[in-house]
C-alpha cells in the first residue's frame, strides 16, 4: 500500500472489532514501528504495555463505561467539548475542524439542538441516556481483543520542563506510526479517553496495569481487526479535482475522515 494512501485512509474506529486475537506477528510489528519513531536525542521515552487478559480488559471497560456515564450525566463532557461539535455539513465546511454529528446514536438524536442546554441535560438524564451510552462504551472496550497502554519515563517526562515537551512530542510520533500501521494491517484503533474525564478513574486503570512509580500512564487505546465490511477501501485521489496548493489556506489541522470528509480532500 502506498504511504499517502495509508495516511488518507486513517480513521478512528468507533465501532466493534472482530473477536479474533491480534496475532503475535502484528503485535511485534506495531511495537517495532513505535520504536522507529523519532525522539529528542534518541531518548525513546515511551514504554508500552499490551493487554490481552480478558479479566483486565473487562475491568478497564467497566471503568470506561462508568466514566462516560458520569461525564455525560453531570454535563462536564458537553460543556468541555461543545466548541468541537458540528451539527450540519454547512457548519463543518465553515469551521473545518471538530466532529460532524450526522450519525448520532439513536438515543441522542432527539436532543441534537438541546444538548448544551440545562433542559436538554435534564431530559437526557431523565431518560437515562448517559447510562445507555456508558453501557455501549463498556461493550465496545470489552469487545476489544487488545488494549495498548502508553507510558512515559518520568526521568524524561518532567512537566514544566522542556524535556516534557520533547517526551510528549516523541510519544505522539510513536503512536502515529502505530495508528498508520493499523490501516495496512486491516485493524482499527480508538483512544479510550473517558476515564481521563472523571477524577479518580485514571488512577484505577494505573492500579490495574500495575504502572511502576518511574512511569506515567499517558493513554490507553483499544485495537482489533475490522469487520470485513468496514475495512477501508482504497481511494482514487487522482479523480478528485484539486486546486493549486497556493489556493488553499489551511487553518490548524487539515480536515480528517473523523470530521466528515470521508472521501474528498479539504475544500478551500
Amino acid at each position: 500500500m502506498e504511504f499517502l494512501d495509508v495516511v488518507r485512509r486513517r480513521k478512528t474506529t468507533n465501532g466493534p472489532f472482530r473477536p479474533d486475537p491480534v496475532s503475535r506477528e502484528h503485535q511485534r510489528l506495531l511495537m517495532e514501528v513505535a520504536g522507529r519513531a523519532p525522539s529528542q536525542l534518541n531518548s525513546q521515552p515511551w514504554r508500552f504495555v499490551i493487554v490481552e487478559e480478558r479479566d483486565t480488559i473487562e475491568k478497564i471497560a467497566r471503568i470506561s463505561g462508568d466514566s462516560m456515564t458520569e461525564a455525560m450525566s453531570n454535563g462536564t463532557f458537553f460543556e468541555r467539548y461543545k466548541p468541537y461539535f458540528r451539527f450540519s455539513a454547512e457548519e463543518m465546511a465553515e469551521k473545518r475542524s471538530g466532529m460532524l454529528f450526522d450519525k448520532l446514536p439513536a438515543v441522542l438524536r432527539p436532543f441534537t439542538k438541546q444538548v448544551f442546554t440545562p433542559r436538554g441535560q435534564k431530559l437526557m438524564n431523565g431518560l437515562r441516556v448517559p447510562q445507555t451510552l456508558g453501557e455501549e462504551n463498556r461493550k465496545l472496550v470489552a469487545g476489544s481483543p487488545l488494549l495498548l497502554g502508553v507510558m512515559l519515563d518520568r526521568s524524561e517526562y518532567r512537566p514544566g520542563e522542556l524535556s516534557s515537551f520533547y517526551s510528549v512530542f516523541s510519544m505522539g510520533a510513536a503512536m502515529e506510526n502505530v495508528w498508520l500501521s493499523t490501516v495496512e494491517l486491516g485493524m482499527g484503533i480508538q483512544f479510550v479517553s473517558f476515564p481521563m474525564e472523571v477524577p479518580g478513574k485514571w488512577a484505577e486503570i494505573e492500579s490495574l496495569l500495575q504502572v511502576p512509580d518511574e512511569l506515567e500512564l499517558m493513554a490507553v487505546y483499544r485495537l482489533g481487526y475490522l469487520p470485513s465490511d468496514q475495512v477501508r477501501p482504497a481511494i482514487d485521489w487522482s479523480s478528485h479535482e484539486r486546486k493549486k496548493p497556493s489556493q488553499y489556506v489551511f487553518r490548524g489541522t487539515c480536515a480528517s475522515p473523523e470530521t466528515g470528509w470521508d472521501e474528498t480532500p479539504p475544500v478551500p
